[in-house]
């Protein structure tokens, strides 16, 4: 028995041994958001994150991720509200034919996550290996700049949130302080 983490979802599932992670989520789990196209870790269709980071699923064999937090295009919504990542796409028009769009999203994701603000040369490596037949470069370069921004937001507000509210004894003990 296998067990792996899909989307905050744990599966247990009989596997062989050599069925790769892109067969899995696909065939055995019904999560046909990951794309299947070349096979052979040319195009980035099939990327997902593990542990955060961009990885081809085509060429990782799923009994090697057992236990590992496995995220792909379909656990990136809450609901009805989409990801910035999603949004921004939309929004930038970034998306034509959309075969290549969920590999675009979760490596753009894996880079968003640790650089919200990242440069055009950051986004062009992260990027390396994911190919868009229609030439969207640079509708999604605006997408993945849009979606830093509003994931840097998003990550300000939750910063302001926990900050710990000081009581007035010690803004009374600074103000002490100050004066002194």
């Amino acid at each position: 028995m296998t067990v792996i983490i899909v989307n905050n979802k744990k599966y247990e599932l009989n596997l062989k041994g050599h069925e790769t992670l892109l067969e899995v989520l696909r065939d055995h789990l019904s999560l046909t958001g990951t794309k299947t196209a070349c096979e052979e870790s040319e195009c980035g269709t099939c990327t997902v994150n593990i542990n955060g980071k961009a990885i081809l699923s085509c060429i990782t064999f799923a009994c090697a991720v057992e236990g590992e937090e496995i995220a792909t295009i379909e656990g990136l919504a809450k609901g009805d509200i989409l990801h910035p990542l999603q949004q921004a796409f939309l929004d930038n028009g970034a998306v034509q034919c959309g075969f290549c769009i969920p590999g675009m999203i979760m490596a753009s994701k894996a880079l968003l996550d640790k650089n919200t603000e990242p440069t055009q040369e950051e986004i062009d490596y992260a990027l390396d290996g994911n190919l868009c037949r229609c030439g969207c470069y640079p509708k999604i370069l605006e997408a993945i700049w849009q979606a830093g921004r509003e994931m840097k937001k998003d990550q300000d507000l939750k910063d302001i949130a926990n900050e710990p509210i000081e009581s007035s004894d010690s803004l009374s003990a600074k103000q002490t302080e100050i004066s002194i």
